[in-house]
């Protein structure tokens, strides 16, 4: 495929995803600007990011810093940013704190006081979501995918906002699978608005990916974490 044919893809599938957008937003009565579409661009190469960028999406997000790390490289002449959104391992935090801007997947006290010890390390201020999880046994589930219990998350929120290196954003969550996401994003929303009534300037409620972002729309969703529906199917990285 040539860049102006993938080029030509991506703007299609960014129109049809600002179209999904703007009717949600129209059903719940909200403003189109209030949401930050963010282009979750994990097993596409850096091409892909730079013809994102070409078209106006300068939002970026990645899962594995083994992928994230040579990206963001590539692109660092680009006004991109960077967000993390998969389970970050502490001896990862390091790494992820040279580049990224907002983290997503903060879910524990380990990884806040790894996260700002390498954020004043590396001279640079990383907004953090904290990530809730929304499964029955807030566990993470079984696909591993992370997210401290509801009732942690007040606690972890003021260890994010008192730390070094470390700016409180707010909210992060997942979807429980194969169940309706709009009970678990209510309940987000709840945890979300919970927050801010002690951290006034957290927030972002980070939810909603392509086969729900109406629903996270409708519960009050900031920030659409969208991957396949802006890029389709996941390949393999062709640099």
């Amino acid at each position: 495929m040539t860049p102006q044919e993938r080029t030509a893809e991506l703007a299609e599938g960014l129109a049809a995803v600002r179209a999904r957008i703007a009717a949600a937003c129209a059903a719940a009565g909200r403003d189109e600007n209030e949401i930050t579409l963010i282009a979750v661009t994990k097993t596409f190469p850096a091409s892909d990011v730079r013809l994102l960028a070409g078209l106006g999406l300068t939002e970026v997000a990645e899962n594995r810093d083994q992928e994230a790390r040579p990206k963001a490289a590539e692109c660092a002449d680009l006004p991109l940013t960077w967000h993390f959104v998969g389970r970050l391992q502490t001896n990862k935090a390091r790494a992820v704190a040279g580049y990224a801007d907002v983290v997503h997947s903060v879910d524990r006290s380990r990884l806040v006081s790894a996260l700002s010890e390498s954020a004043v390390r590396a001279g640079r201020t990383l907004r953090c979501l904290v990530q809730v999880s929304l499964e029955e046994d807030a566990a993470g589930g079984p696909a591993g995918r992370g997210g401290a219990a509801p009732d942690a998350v007040p606690g972890l929120a003021d260890e994010i906002a008192g730390a070094a290196g470390l700016r409180l954003g707010g909210v992060m969550a997942v979807a429980p699978l194969g169940a309706d996401p709009l009970p678990a994003f209510t309940r987000l929303a709840g945890l979300a608005g919970e927050i801010r009534r002690n951290h006034p300037d957290a927030r972002i409620v980070s939810a909603g990916m392509s086969g729900d972002l109406e629903q996270a729309i409708a519960c009050g969703a900031t920030h659409l974490r969208v991957g396949t529906a802006l890029l389709g199917g996941r390949r393999a990285i062709v640099r």
